[in-house]
């Protein structure tokens, strides 16, 4: 009639909505046992040559078993004609079971045992193919005993069979796109895995910063997520955002794939120039010897200068290492690096003007120039995911992935953007990253 053809749309309606595999399964389920007014149901899906068991409920014997997706501890049912359900897949046919007991064409040794057991009483049976438009054969569903309105067991009424097909087809069809979407989803990730992976083996410091900042990224959510149902918090992360979120978080340092290694790994000011620089002091200091053994300079002068030199060899042992140079070591710095050897070898100034810049360097250990180099990152990410077509699902990762070195006051890179044009994922992730920058052992500065 007209009432159970609007119920039929709305459940179709409810059905293709549903993008979750298990809720999905879960509805075709009680809807059909609803629909059918019927007291038992298994719900199979085809894997591996088998029919493997997802759903079975039973309402008289309060029986819900993988209705969260837990796995059902009963072995497969092999595709032979004997099992009815195997038939109805096999021959993409409904089959409606009056009376499972006296029933010839099928083995029914199973139900039949499973009732001695339980003391229940399989009688009339409805198995449905779940068949896509390709006509392959999804999974099979299977009702057990339909009921009348007084609870009496009854058997399935024709009518019904071809609603029920309408039905199970439907969520074949629904299945196989979801298993689509699982699978580009999949191969995106483990492309997005890779990628970061690639990018974290090229440098020995802090060899997993993209997943750990990935993990913050994630974790930060969560606990937005947790004052959202606090009432504390208007933002919240459904999966699809943060999903987004992780995957940028992944995909923020993509460009250093480019940075060269020099500059990745430089792990102190002088990177390699120490070498040339010790030699050059232990020269001057020689000279300053034989000065002294000529009578061109006191020996209490040449004692001076050997001291001195001592203490700029300790200062740059300091200064080399150090994560921040505080002000204090600025002015000594200073103090030392205009000094220059003169005397019978004419004149040599203690440091070149590169080792200056180095030593120099207030944060971290990139010179000027090194520095951007290194920021160039940021940019080199934007122009490598501008070639990665990203679905409609992931489409913010890579904005938010370009951004995370940005800053509220327009005073980061590459763009100066400002507060108010920065998403709140771009601040999650710019936070993670500075988070792991600080936390990590093995990372050489700070």
């Amino acid at each position: 009639g007209q009432k159970e053809l609007m119920e039929v749309l709305n459940i179709g309606i409810l059905l293709s909505k549903e993008k979750d595999r298990t809720r999905l399964l879960n509805m075709i389920v009680d809807m059909s046992m609803k629909f059918t007014n019927c007291d038992a149901a298994t719900l199979y899906l085809y894997e591996n040559d088998a029919l493997t068991f997802k759903i079975m409920k039973t309402h008289s014997q309060n029986i819900n078993k993988g209705e969260k997706g837990e796995k059902i501890d009963l072995p497969p049912v092999p595709l032979k004609e004997e099992n009815v359900c195997a038939y109805s897949a096999i021959h993409r046919k409904v089959l409606n079971v009056e009376d499972v007991w006296t029933n010839t064409m099928f083995d029914f040794s199973g139900p039949k045992t499973y009732d001695k057991l339980t003391g229940y009483y399989t009688k009339s049976m409805l198995v449905v193919p779940m068949s896509n438009y390709e006509g392959r054969v999804i999974g099979v569903l299977q009702l057990i005993n339909a009921q009348d309105e007084n609870g009496t067991v009854i058997s399935f009424e024709k009518e019904i069979e071809p609603i029920i097909l309408a039905l199970a087809s439907q969520v074949a069809i629904i299945l196989v796109n979801l298993l689509y979407l699982e699978e580009i989803k999949t191969q995106i990730w483990s492309f997005t895995e890779a990628l970061a992976e690639t990018v974290d083996a090229r440098t020995p410091y802090n060899g997993s910063h993209i997943r750990k900042v990935a993990q913050y990224a994630e974790l930060i959510a969560d606990y937005i997520n947790q004052l959202h149902e606090q009432g504390k918090e208007e933002e919240y992360f459904d999966q699809q955002r943060k999903e987004q979120l992780v995957m940028g978080a992944l995909l923020h340092d993509i460009g250093k794939i480019v940075v060269p290694l020099k500059v990745m790994n430089k792990a102190k000011r002088l990177d390699g120039k120490e070498e040339v620089l010790y030699k050059r002091l232990e020269l001057i200091e020689a000279y300053y010897e034989i000065d002294c053994l000529k009578g061109n300079l006191s020996y209490e002068e040449a004692a001076i200068k050997k001291e001195q030199l001592k203490e700029i060899r300790e200062l740059l042992e300091v200064v080399n290492g150090a994560g921040f140079i505080t002000e204090d070591l600025r002015k000594r710095l200073e103090d030392v690096l205009s000094l220059e050897y003169e005397g019978e070898k004419g004149k040599i100034a203690y440091f070149t003007e590169e080792e200056k810049e180095c030593l120099l360097i207030q944060k971290g250990t990139l010179t000027k120039e090194e520095r951007e180099i290194m920021e160039s990152h940021v940019v080199m990410t934007e122009r490598i995911l501008s070639k990665v077509h990203f679905n409609t699902y992931y489409a913010d990762s890579p904005t938010w992935a370009i951004t995370h070195h940005e800053l509220l006051d327009g005073t980061g890179y590459p763009r100066g953007l400002k507060a108010d044009q920065l998403k709140l994922e771009s601040r999650i992730m710019a936070v993670a990253d500075i988070c792991d920058a600080l936390l990590a052992s093995d990372r050489p500065y700070k």
